[in-house]
């Protein structure tokens, strides 16, 4: 068994890590200070794959948290634990795909919604897009799949499992709290990048970028405890699907 959960976290890992080098896509925001010290010892590239080193760090840290702790709260990883051996029984495709993709476009149509907070505030929306622009594969791979890996499978779990010792068993609210308090890191975590490129961001601003994280991290902390850690993976990419298409039609 230990085995076939080292497999689960290769797996992971390799998944995590495309997410990871789409990072090398985007031209990630940094403090004009750090850049030019960096230019002066490394190239645009040798920059950029530094930028990969935090976020690798925590990704190890997650899958480790993540392998160790899912099974003893009952959270799941269906398809890749059939793929390793750790599961004899085959999960259920289609219902994994269907609450994956529902809630993927249930997310997405909540944050185009919420997206109209930028006709309220159009000069910091548009300084925020034109400063940060996602490519499709780092919108696709690391949000859907990395994010996933750092937020669902790592932290969510180990809140659950801090829970579960804490109550010393795992009703439902014990859930809840894990999926509440994922998300709202998982929002507050956006914020560093925001305050690097508005430097005063407006509370409509905040509201936006807390509000729609928060939703989106609640939706996909569900599907993580329902279905299985691939619908959360399926429902963040749908999420970004949709707003790439409501994006292109009203903006």
């Amino acid at each position: 068994m230990k085995r076939k959960k080292f497999y689960l976290a290769l797996f992971l890992f390799l998944l995590g890590m495309l997410g990871m080098l789409s990072i090398l896509t985007l031209d990630i925001p940094l403090p004009e200070e750090l850049v030019s010290i960096l230019v002066e010892k490394f190239t645009p590239l040798q920059i950029k794959l530094l930028t990969l080193v935090n976020p690798t760090i925590i990704l190890i840290i997650a899958l480790i948290v993540g392998t160790l702790l899912y099974q003893k709260v009952n959270l799941s990883v269906p398809i890749i634990e059939k793929v390793v051996g750790i599961k004899q029984e085959s999960p259920n495709l289609r219902e994994i795909a269907i609450y994956g993709l529902l809630g993927g476009a249930l997310t997405g149509l909540l944050l185009s919604i919420l997206g109209l907070y930028r006709y309220i505030s159009p000069t910091e929306f548009e300084l925020l897009n034109t400063s940060l622009q996602l490519t499709l594969s780092a919108r696709f791979l690391y949000g859907g799949i990395t994010e996933e890996i750092f937020m669902r499978f790592g932290l969510m779990t180990l809140m659950v499992w801090i829970g579960a010792k804490f109550f010393k068993s795992t009703p439902v609210y014990v859930y809840w709290i894990g999926i509440v308090l994922s998300a709202f890191i998982f929002a507050i975590g956006h914020f560093p990048v925001v305050y690097q490129v508005v430097e005063n961001p407006s509370i409509i601003l905040i509201a936006y970028v807390l509000t729609g994280n928060f939703v989106g991290g609640l939706v996909f902390g569900w599907l993580y405890w329902k279905k299985g850690l691939e619908s959360a993976f399926l429902a963040h990419i749908f999420t970004h699907v949709v707003l790439v298409i409501t994006e292109k039609v009203f903006l």
